[in-house]
């Protein structure tokens, strides 16, 4: 509801919200992660803590802090709070906000502090609508949005606000944040009695992927199913959080991190597109950072299809684009797509091993003076210095090829890349092959 602020103090209190909206922060001392962003000495906890805060938009996967940093900036401040969900306000409900701003700013001197969640839902006009207050003062914004403001919020907004990048939370902040819930006598589930097994917080943080909001609802509602003992405990095991969340336990620490990263890579270098989807599965499903996945795929993209397929680079990036755009879950579609395709795509290393091979013979020492006819001529002085003397515009010849040469001398004929005949790079190699027969270059391999 547009001007209600739900950040309250009395709200936060009511029985009947969920555990992850009563847990939220009441001041910065509660608030857990985002180190880098609200960390004792950073510039915006100073803020916060002296109320001097400029607009501010808030990017970040679901339940990593947005939303409850922005409730200690409503409790704490001593601004008119104001907020509204993009999802469903208008025009209309920004230019009331702003009038209300205004009038408060002439009656009180009191600046307004406008709390936009999902902000990237906003249109054109209601963005704009809202860019000459926030510009002037009237408003001070802060925005929430789990989607690239840098793609989704208009740019004359984005530049009037400072953009914090909030990451997903590490599985030790979520055993912090749940173990608190557990002890909260006011908000949390103290009352409840609950005992629960150390392997069953780490699970179920482990399989939070760094969303606070969802492992609070879990617990929480596994606490409520538990079955009351002869003590009047609620124990929660790690089956009983399995069995709330439907996600069962497999092993996946750091060996695994490392080892199926490598199955998955050297399935893919296979040609073996089945093994390659169940190892993406596996990282999947045990909570792996899926940019790390789509990083792995460009590296693959370029060493072991290469040239053979050179749209696999473009299908790798634009595979990691969509998981920055899109995000789990549907991201897997995305890294899915990609997987398969790397992995049915014909193979080649030949750039790898030429840029290898090149950097092996410049870390012996051979390097070699750059050609007089290749140095940079277009600076005043070159031509008396000769430099660019003798070069020959291939542009300018039949084919748009002239033979001449472009190694350093010391290594006239040395092959760095050697093409092979598989995919597209064989017609890559038949290019090669009717351009060196016109001239001497790459006769003498090693010389």
């Amino acid at each position: 509801m547009v001007g209600e602020n739900l950040f309250s103090r009395s709200e936060i209190g009511l029985t009947g919200a969920p555990l992850a909206y009563r847990m939220r922060p009441r001041a910065l001392d509660e608030f857990v992660g985002q180190e880098q962003i609200v960390g004792e000495g950073t510039p915006l906890r100073k803020a916060i803590e002296e109320d001097r805060l400029d607009s501010l938009i808030l990017y970040g996967p679901a339940g990593t802090g947005k939303t409850s940093l922005a409730s200690v900036v409503a409790t704490g401040t001593g601004a008119h709070w104001e907020e509204m969900s993009a999802v469903t306000a208008g025009v209309a409900d920004v230019r009331k906000v702003i009038e209300r701003a205004q009038q408060m700013k002439g009656l009180t001197g009191k600046k307004t502090i406008l709390f936009i969640d999902e902000i990237h839902q906003f249109n054109k006009n209601q963005q704009d609508a809202l860019l000459h207050a926030v510009e002037d003062g009237t408003i001070t914004l802060i925005g929430a949005t789990t989607e690239n403001p840098f793609f989704e919020v208009n740019s004359p907004l984005v530049s009037r606000s400072r953009v914090l990048e909030f990451k997903p939370l590490t599985e030790d902040e979520i055993e912090r944040i749940i173990r608190r819930a557990l002890d909260d006598g006011e908000r949390g589930l103290r009352e409840l009695a609950v005992d629960i097994d150390d392997e069953a917080v780490a699970h179920l943080a482990r399989i939070s992927s760094g969303d606070a909001r969802a492992a609070l609802n879990a617990l929480e509602l596994t606490a409520v199913l538990a079955p009351v003992d002869k003590d009047g405990a609620r124990r929660i095991t790690l089956t009983a959080i399995e069995e709330t969340t439907q996600k069962r336990v497999i092993a996946y620490g750091e060996d695994e991190h490392y080892d199926v990263i490598s199955a998955f890579i050297k399935s893919i270098r296979g040609s073996d597109p089945d093994a390659a989807l169940y190892w993406l599965a596996r990282m999947i499903y045990a909570g792996e950072d899926p940019k790390f996945i789509a990083r792995r795929l460009i590296i693959a993209a370029s060493e072991d299809i290469g040239l053979a397929d050179s749209r696999a680079l473009e299908i790798a990036v634009a595979a990691t684009r969509a998981v920055e755009f899109v995000g789990l879950p549907e991201a897997r579609i995305n890294l899915a797509h990609a997987t398969v395709y790397l992995a049915t795509a014909p193979k080649s290393n030949s750039a790898y091993l030429g840029v290898d091979a090149a950097l092996a013979e410049v870390e012996k020492g051979a390097k070699g003076d750059v050609p007089v006819h290749l140095r940079d001529a277009h600076y005043p002085g070159a031509k008396r210095l000769g430099r660019g003397e003798g070069y020959k515009y291939a542009h300018s010849y039949p084919d748009h090829y002239v033979e001449q040469r472009y190694l350093p001398e010391e290594l006239e004929g040395r092959l760095f890349y050697k093409p092979i005949e598989i995919g597209e790079e064989k017609r890559i190699a038949d290019r090669l092959r009717e351009l060196r027969s016109k001239g001497c270059r790459g006769k003498a391999e090693g010389s």
